[in-house]
């Protein structure tokens, strides 16, 4: 597969426009002043090459993870006690001791909210870093905008023979690509990495058919194309997508970095225990594995975390598992050098409700929610923002989904500020708001 790799920052973006505008009103004074500024933030380099987005589908609680409030009425605190962190006089819940132990890699946000409280439209939110446009149901799979994902591969593309923007378990709900085309929707990897038998589809050729037939077969096909359709004239066509899926296919299936980097037994059976021998944990060593291998967005669809009943049983059974194997990525990434160049991010599309129902649960809840943000040299040992001491709202602080997206565009080098057109050439922007987190950005 050839490498659709792009420069960055390519096209106007919506201050070029209005730096335009001034120069003619003023002289060019002003907007001259306005262009060196704002240069500094457009222009700032790519400090990551890669994210690894822990999707935790559902929406886990803030209060049993990392916005614990143990001075609260027992009915909003829950059952779990808290721990220290590294940093004096910040706790996480008590379950996230690993990750509490190395707080000074890593952030919290705490502070971001926003208005859409079904998992269908919070997920598209959060995945997208825009809102749905018109109301979306609660188990709606939508895609109004290009997931974060997909503009990464846009953006960035990948090294010949692998793709760009990888997705496993399956697809998150607005993971996809919307107007950017097939090419760049997720490529799915499916079934546990902890099974001995596991297999990815398209790495490996059919049993049966050696390497020279499919050579010819893909002769062939190439041949066919080229009498029916001109590529160049067709970017639109669905077909070239289908073709480019195709070709992506063959590539993967004589690529020796794909090869490698789904072969988990290459790994020394400690760093597979130290990731913890279950799905979740062989997924996030195969992300890192990915990431080696020059991919730069993928996501770890974890679902499960819609916690409506029975919330402290199930996390005193999942949460333990769940911190050794983040905690365990965090430390693998730092000890070989990468940490600085790969992003660790875990959400859900909310939070949970401030109050434990009837049945021992917590509903949907969009007015806070917690982040947990490592890598890509971003300061540790910090949280940003807070909730109120009852943990009913972001309070201070207060951030947007799409100050969060274009935090992780921004640190991978890409311009949120950049317009992307559709088929029909209608200009897109890929975050409304492009301003950051100025805390994550170092």
């Amino acid at each position: 597969m050839a490498s659709h790799k792009r420069a960055p920052f390519h096209g106007p973006s919506r201050r070029d426009s209005l730096q335009l505008g001034l120069t003619a009103l003023l002289g060019g004074g002003l907007a001259t002043a306005l262009r060196a500024t704002d240069a500094i933030e457009v222009n700032r380099p790519a400090v990551a090459k890669a994210c690894i987005l822990i999707w935790m589908d559902g929406g886990p609680t803030h209060y049993e993870t990392f916005d614990p409030k143990p001075d609260a009425p027992a009915e909003y605190r829950g059952e779990f006690k808290t721990v220290a962190t590294t940093t004096p006089g910040v706790f996480f819940s008590e379950h996230m001791k690993k990750l509490a132990a190395q707080f000074g890699k890593l952030s919290v946000i705490r502070s971001i909210r926003h208005d859409q409280g079904n998992h269908g439209a919070g997920n598209h939110y959060m995945m997208t870093g825009a809102p749905p446009r018109i109301p979306v149901g609660c188990g709606a799979f939508v895609s109004f905008h290009p997931s974060m994902g997909s503009v990464v591969s846009h953006e960035l593309g990948a090294p010949p023979g692998v793709p760009p923007y990888f997705s496993m378990s399956g697809m998150a709900r607005s993971g996809g690509p919307n107007f950017l085309g097939e090419s760049h929707a997720p490529f799915v990897v499916d079934g546990d990495p902890n099974n001995p038998n596991f297999r990815v589809r398209d790495v490996q050729l059919p049993s049966g058919m050696v390497s020279l037939r499919h050579e010819r077969r893909a002769s062939f096909r190439r041949q066919i194309d080229t009498y029916r359709r001109d590529l160049d004239k067709a970017v639109a066509d669905p077909a070239v997508a289908l073709d480019q899926h195709y070709n992506q296919a063959a590539d993967l299936m004589q690529s020796e970095s794909a090869q490698a980097a789904f072969d988990l037994t290459r790994e020394p059976l400690r760093v597979r225990e130290l990731y913890g021998r279950n799905a979740f944990g062989q997924r996030a060593l195969l992300a890192r594995r990915l990431v080696e291998a020059g991919v730069p967005f993928i996501t770890i669809n974890d679902g499960g975390w819609d916690h409506h009943s029975k919330l402290f049983e199930a996390l005193n059974k999942r949460l333990p598992a769940w911190d050794q194997t983040v905690a365990a990525l965090i430390t693998d990434l730092d000890q070989r050098g990468m940490l600085d160049s790969t992003l660790v991010i875990a959400l859900g599309e909310f939070g949970r409700t401030p109050q434990v129902n009837k049945d021992g649960g917590r509903d949907h809840w969009s007015n806070a929610m917690s982040v947990l943000w490592a890598g890509g040299k971003t300061p540790g040992g910090q949280v940003i923002g807070s909730t109120d001491k009852k943990g009913f709202s972001a309070f201070e602080r207060v951030l947007s989904p799409e100050n969060f997206a274009s935090t992780i565009y921004r640190k991978l080098g890409i311009n949120p500020d950049k317009l992307l057109y559709s088929p029909n050439g209608r200009p897109n922007l890929i975050v409304s708001d492009p301003n950051p987190i100025r805390e994550l950005m170092g």
